[in-house]
């Protein structure tokens, strides 16, 4: 048992990095000290924080002693009882780490981008020191999914994780479906409000949601996963008319995070995971999901289908998730115990995004001639895919499209379709559009985007 509030001293914290997250953890470190303390059952101390220039203008809260600001980061992670790192990257924050581990302290961090490459070597160092390790605020921001996946329902078995946990591009999908924005002008905008950083590739090419897929179904399914085991497709490709198209089949374009339990063709189970673009049904709560906000849908054998939503991003919301972290380590450090450590248990293999089942929705331009939507759909039967639904647009309907009188009908120039199927694995549909691609009466496949949620 760990020792009484009145026996125990204060618990030293250091803070790596003081940037949007950093400064306002040490606000709510320091305006929030006595109410941690009752929480905790010690004062908490703030004894430095740790920046590349402490000679730089920073925005500071007046609580914040800026006294506290080093550049000596070594030497304050060997006087700490706890380390808060939100320094970001790999290097040197994995070494800080590591260090602080060995010389026993616990470590809270954010950095989704470290544990997605390098996780299991921080949480071996942590069960060799019997230190704890929490990374609440590494997937979503302030929304608690780490721990829910991780503790909640450790009791269950989830099946799928579907998720939109990169909020700088729900916004720029959002704005182009609510507005007729261009892609360009909605990254433009987001970079203007500060949702999108400079370059913005990490976000829209969906890195950052890949490493947060990793670790989510690290936690669900007990398997190692890493970086390089997320297959990973960006928002770049998608156009104006394609989220004007999902409003007329009754879908919205969101960037999905997606990991799930999966079976192959040869009958391995294993683990799936994904990060793309797709169709989500407007009836699925997902679909609601607006402007920067994030939210997590798992599916789970006994609990069944849990969301979790909320702020996914910006200073506050993840210092909120920072500092629940810090006070679980903390009330460890004062009563004893320790956080849960990595379950690997599983060691599930981790199989191709082929293998994953979903289903296509692919808008072809074909010449408009009797006889081309058979061709078309004896493709489909032929890569054992079928049908869920053709639509042939008007041009009233159509955004984009020309005038048009159906692909079997009796006029001459350009038919649009608009196929749905049923779900299918992934590489027999990729087959499929391959297939149907090369068909003589094909002009062009328009957009090719996978449908989830339904």
């Amino acid at each position: 048992m760990g020792a009484s509030q009145q026996e125990q001293g204060p618990l030293r914290v250091a803070l790596l990095g003081c940037g949007v997250v950093g400064s306002e953890v040490a606000r709510l470190l320091t305006q929030q000290s006595a109410d941690l303390a009752s929480r905790v059952g010690a004062p908490l101390e703030l004894v430095g924080i740790a920046v590349r220039d402490a000679s730089a203008p920073r925005p500071l809260a007046e609580s914040v002693d800026r006294s506290l600001l080093t550049e000596d980061a070594e030497g304050l992670v060997a006087r700490a009882d706890i380390v808060i790192e939100v320094m970001g990257g790999i290097e040197p924050a994995r070494a800080l780490l590591l260090r602080a581990i060995e010389a026993g302290a616990a470590v809270v961090t954010a950095n989704k981008a470290l544990l997605a490459e390098d996780g299991p070597t921080l949480y071996k160092a942590a069960d060799t020191a019997g230190v704890d390790i929490y990374f609440e605020a590494a997937v979503a921001g302030a929304i608690p999914i780490v721990r829910p996946v991780r503790e909640s329902l450790a009791g269950d078995s989830v099946r799928r994780i579907l998720g939109i946990v990169n909020g700088t591009t729900n916004y720029v999908l959002d704005q182009m479906a609510s507005t007729g924005m261009s892609f360009d002008d909605a990254v433009r905008q987001a970079q203007d409000l500060g949702y999108a950083e400079a370059d913005p590739t990490a976000d829209v090419e969906g890195f950052d949601a890949a490493a947060k897929a990793a670790i989510l179904a690290s936690l669900a399914f007990h398997t190692r996963v890493s970086l390089e085991d997320v297959a990973r497709e960006g928002i770049t490709r998608i156009t104006a008319d394609d989220v004007a198209w999902a409003a007329q089949t009754g879908h919205v374009i969101k960037l999905l995070a997606i990991a799930e339990s999966v079976t192959d063709d040869d009958g391995s189970h294993g683990v799936s995971v994904r990060v793309h673009p797709a169709l989500v049904p407007v009836a699925h709560p997902l679909a609601g999901v607006r402007g920067a906000f994030n939210a997590v849908f798992v599916e789970a054998d006994a609990a069944g289908e849990l969301m979790f939503y909320g702020r996914g991003a910006g200073g506050a919301p993840t210092a909120s998730a920072v500092l629940g972290d810090v006070v679980s380590a903390a009330r460890h450090r004062v009563l004893g115990g320790k956080g849960p450590e990595e379950s690997t248990y599983a060691a599930l293999p981790i199989l191709p995004a082929s293998t994953a089942v979903t289903r296509y929705q692919v808008r072809l331009a074909v010449d408009d001639r009797p006889g081309v939507l058979a061709q078309v759909a004896q493709v489909l039967a032929s890569k054992g895919v079928s049908i869920e639904a053709v639509r042939q647009p008007s041009e009233a309907a159509a955004p984009g499209a020309d005038d048009t009188h159906g692909a079997d009908g009796g006029s001459t120039g350009v038919a649009h379709l608009v196929i749905t199927t049923h779900a299918a694995a992934e590489a027999a549909l990729a087959a499929t559009v391959d297939a149907i691609a090369v068909l003589e009466p094909v002009r062009e496949i328009t957009s090719v985007l996978r449908v989830e949620g339904a």
